[in-house]
């Protein structure tokens, strides 16, 4: 007997084999036997998608710049007298009133001088009335010719002289009772004081101008901002146009927002426009003025600005969750009337009360993909439109 050349297969093995050729044959035959309309009936439905219908509205633009909150009013306390700072009267930091006095220099000196001033003001009006006197006996004696033209002319010129006097002595009275009232530094303006950078004992000069205190008004306060050439230009276009107030018809609104608060709860008005765009910077520099009643707007914080940017017109808003991007390209799904997404190349716009201005690529009434646009996987999908009310919309941002 001779050893077979074939290696022998375990008869397990081979009805495993058997079992799975049955198998698939009995797959494929059921397959092959089924209608179909039944294999359309197991195909998945259309996905739902939430749509919004596009349609115009009425809106206006707004311009977003950044600004700092400066006072209306902002002095430097400085001496206008020398001497000693007797006492501070003030306490760092409080408001203060127009008029009231924040800082005494010794005033010993000054009271001194005008004590002087004074005296030789009498002095000067005793001789005043004697040169008077003088010159009209000169007047009487020369015209009895009793004395000399030349006589009675020196005492006429006497007399002016004395009278001069009274008016030099009259004026050094007034400096000096203003000496010492400079010894008393007042308040120019109503605000709030800062720290005081000179404290009692300390000896201060009129020459030098160091600087005392500053006070600031509080109320009003202005924000400052700069806008560049383009919207400069855009803005006195709308003016010529009638669409925005011009500097001299009416003053421009202004939404104001500080770092942390939502939107731009604060609103003033522009009141001033500078009078050249800066070359090194292509910008101009522009001023708005803000109610500040409740003393939250303190001078040098950082404003967000929103400025109108344009007269009221017609647009189409959709919700930027819409918007999908195709390299360089922004394009969004509409579902048509057979109920299929289609693509739709769009050119945007601005951000308006949080939707985004479409200005080419829709149409009125048509069905924008809003949420869901992730299931659509290719243009002429079959989908199911469930509408959206506006404000299920989600909130966007601004950002323009």
């Amino acid at each position: 007997m001779f050893p077979t050349s074939r290696r022998s297969v375990p008869a397990p093995a081979i009805f495993r084999r058997l079992l799975l050729a049955t198998a698939l044959a009995a797959g494929l035959a059921t397959l092959a036997g089924c209608a179909p309309g039944q294999a359309e009936e197991a195909a998945p439905p259309p996905p739902e998608v939430g749509v919004m219908e596009v349609a115009p509205r009425e809106v206006s633009q707004w311009d977003e710049v950044s600004g700092r909150i400066e006072a209306v009013e902002s002095v430097e306390l400085r001496p206008r007298v020398s001497g000693y700072i007797e006492r501070v009267h003030y306490t760092e930091g409080q408001l203060v009133e127009k008029g009231e006095v924040l800082f005494t220099i010794d005033a010993r000196s000054y009271r001194a001088a005008l004590a002087r001033a004074e005296a030789e003001l009498v002095r000067a009006r005793t001789q005043a009335e004697l040169g008077r006197s003088e010159a009209a006996r000169a007047q009487t004696l020369v015209d009895l010719q009793a004395i000399s033209r030349e006589e009675f002319e020196q005492r006429s010129a006497a007399a002016a002289q004395a009278t001069a006097n009274v008016q030099a002595a009259q004026a050094a009275v007034e400096a000096a009772r203003l000496d010492l009232e400079f010894t008393q530094v007042r308040a120019p303006v109503s605000g709030r004081a800062g720290r005081a950078l000179v404290t009692a004992g300390n000896l201060v000069s009129a020459d030098n101008g160091a600087v005392l205190t500053t006070v600031v008004s509080v109320n009003p306060v202005h924000v400052h901002f700069d806008t560049d050439e383009a919207t400069f230009l855009r803005y006195a276009a709308m003016a010529r146009r009638g669409e925005r107030p011009s500097e001299r018809d009416g003053r421009v609104p202004v939404q104001v927002g500080l770092v942390g608060e939502e939107g731009f709860p604060h609103v003033g008005e522009i009141d001033f426009l500078d009078n050249r765009v800066d070359p090194a910077t292509g910008t101009i520099r522009v001023r708005a003025v803000l109610d500040n009643a409740d003393g939250r707007l303190t001078p040098g914080l950082f404003a967000r600005v929103r400025v109108l940017g344009s007269g009221r017109f017609q647009a189409l808003l959709i919700d930027d969750k819409a918007v999908l991007t195709d390299q360089d390209r922004k394009y969004v799904y509409v579902v048509d009337a057979e109920g299929t997404a289609q693509r739709r190349d769009v050119r945007l716009g601005r951000i308006v009360d949080g939707q985004r201005i479409v200005e080419a690529g829709l149409a009125p009434g048509d069905r924008v993909i809003v949420s869901g646009v992730q299931k659509v996987f290719f243009p002429g999908m079959p989908v199911q439109p469930v509408p959206l009310a506006t404000d299920e919309a989600p909130a966007v941002a601004r950002v323009d």
